[in-house]
């Protein structure tokens, strides 16, 4: 909920009673509008790349990394490549499901990796198959077959910024009854079919209950599952493209995660080649 300033009402009657009193600005967007424009933007791309800085809470530490992505969305491919050197390009119905990886590392060969595996899992909390902005249309997912259904009316239109010279509107959550519940399936389910039914994330669920990636909770087995995806989320949008340029998430430890957009380019065309492993300076 956001906060408002509380005036007196004597002060506030002196307003409306002033002739000269000029009558309050309007809005420069609406929360309904922004969160429509958002989501149809998010939903409608086909092409993307842009460079991200990353920074993430792993098992109480943070991790920070910078990556060069591009993607397409129909069929899904994904190329990355971060600071480290690390290549990792996916690509629908090729390589028998797996990614191809370079590692940058001994023995400096390309390996095929299961993007959903705890290998290629191992410190972050998303898997190449959500890059992009996959999380925050999650985020927004109104559709009504969440266990704690309503956390995406908590999101509001709170003003405007400037991110890197692009003015941005701002999205906040505030969700303050976040926390921590019980949850027993009546039947076996995946981290992920969980993290879906609850809307906030696998990687929680897997560090909570000591789980790995993809794991499968038994019927009757207690775990602990976050209620929400954060107490507090601020999502910086771009105003001409209407995709998130920063995405904050905070919970009850503080700073989960945070990820900034920049040198955004959307539905430019991008040359098949592109996404083929052997494209000249790729090093898988």
């Amino acid at each position: 909920m956001v906060r408002r300033s509380l005036y007196l009402p004597i002060l506030a009657l002196a307003g409306l009673l002033s002739s000269s009193a000029t009558p309050a600005a309007a809005p420069a967007i609406t929360t309904e509008t922004l969160i429509s424009r958002l989501t149809n933007a998010i939903d409608n791309l086909k092409t993307l790349r842009c460079n991200v800085r990353a920074q993430e809470r792993l098992a109480g530490k943070y991790q920070q990394a910078r990556t060069a992505m591009k993607m397409n969305f129909s069929p899904y491919k994904v190329y990355l490549r971060n600071d480290q050197g690390i290549e990792v390009l996916y690509v629908t119905g090729q390589n028998s499901g797996d990614a191809w990886v370079y590692p940058n590392s001994f023995p400096y060969v390309t390996l095929s990796l299961d993007p959903q595996g705890s290998i290629m899992r191992k410190g972050q909390h998303h898997s190449v198959l959500e890059a992009g902005y996959g999380t925050i249309s999650d985020l927004l997912d109104s559709s009504g077959e969440r266990i704690n259904p309503g956390f995406e009316k908590t999101f509001r239109y709170t003003g405007d910024t400037t991110v890197v010279g692009r003015p941005a509107y701002v999205l906040r959550s505030r969700y303050p009854q976040f926390r921590y519940v019980s949850y027993k399936p009546t039947k076996a389910e995946t981290t992920k079919a969980i993290a879906n039914k609850f809307g906030c994330g696998e990687y929680r669920i897997l560090e909570r209950n000591g789980l790995s990636p993809g794991a499968t909770v038994a019927a009757g087995k207690t775990i602990q599952v976050p209620n929400a995806y954060g107490s507090r989320i601020t999502i910086c949008i771009d105003q001409k493209l209407y995709l998130p340029l920063v995405v904050q998430v905070n919970d009850d430890k503080g700073l989960f995660e945070k990820f900034e957009f920049s040198d955004v380019v959307a539905n430019q065309p991008i040359p098949a080649p592109e996404f083929a492993k052997g494209f000249k300076g790729y090093r898988l």
